[in-house]
């Protein structure tokens, strides 16, 4: 989108507007180390009400999905050679180191949220030992061991992003959906969704700032790892995974 000069004095005016008045140390401080309480608070009054569901994720990202699985919205539209063409091109641009544990994340300083497949990361590991992780899954059981594409969705709130993204998976067996919150009260309401399947989908609470966790599931099998509205909810100096 092209801004004209109107519009981003206006966005300056307002961003000025909005610095204009700061939270107090002492009230950051518990806003920060009780964070999950007042989260929990927040759904408990909100419940899945407050945000709407992104209906234009997939639209938008279609490298969320596996190679050859279009959305509604794409039929008859770009092809995917196209799509992964112009993905490859733009992703290749930022530098994304990994979460522990096999677990990657992006950061980009423009853009605060992402998603992105593992195939165009830089994470250290060669081919040769991602493929051994994946041939060694293959013999555990856990959420989602049958499948062959996993996306991980990081501070999945109320469901927002994981029903749309269900939606276009029903009929994709071999695609499994994980996603977390630190927030216990958001998890709760993804479980009792009406469309939650356990069959595709594992939702579970996780603070992905505590490296010492570990995941339901094993190292270096991720496909795709999504965040929206995730980094601006995180302290700087929490930020241990990127």
């Amino acid at each position: 989108i092209e801004w004209t000069e109107e519009e981003e004095a206006i966005a300056r005016e307002k961003t000025t507007e909005n610095s204009s008045v700061k939270v107090q140390l002492e009230d950051q401080v518990k806003y920060e180390s009780q964070a999950s309480k007042y989260w929990n608070n927040f759904y408990k009054t909100h419940k899945n009400k407050f945000f709407k569901d992104r209906n234009w994720l997939l639209r938008e990202f279609p490298e969320i999905l596996p190679f050859g699985l279009q959305t509604k919205e794409e039929k008859g539209k770009l092809s995917w050679d196209h799509v992964k063409t112009n993905a490859t091109d733009s992703f290749s641009k930022i530098h994304c180191p990994a979460l522990p544990k096999g677990v990657e994340s992006c950061k980009n300083d423009s853009v605060g949220d992402c998603a992105y497949s593992q195939s165009e990361i830089s994470s250290g590991d060669n081919q040769h030992t991602k493929k051994k992780r994946r041939e060694a899954a293959k013999t555990q059981l856990f959420p989602g061991s049958h499948a062959t594409f996993r996306i991980l969705e990081v501070g999945c709130g109320a469901g927002n992003s994981v029903f749309p993204i269900l939606n276009a998976l029903k009929n994709a067996p071999e695609t499994f959906l994980y996603c977390c919150d630190f927030a216990s009260g958001a998890v709760e309401l993804v479980k009792s969704h009406s469309a939650y399947s356990p069959a595709q989908c594992s939702a579970f609470v996780h603070d992905v700032c505590d490296d010492g966790l570990s995941y339901p599931f094993p190292d270096g099998i991720l496909d795709v790892i999504l965040l929206v509205f995730v980094l601006s909810s995180i302290h700087p100096d929490r930020m241990l995974f990127v």
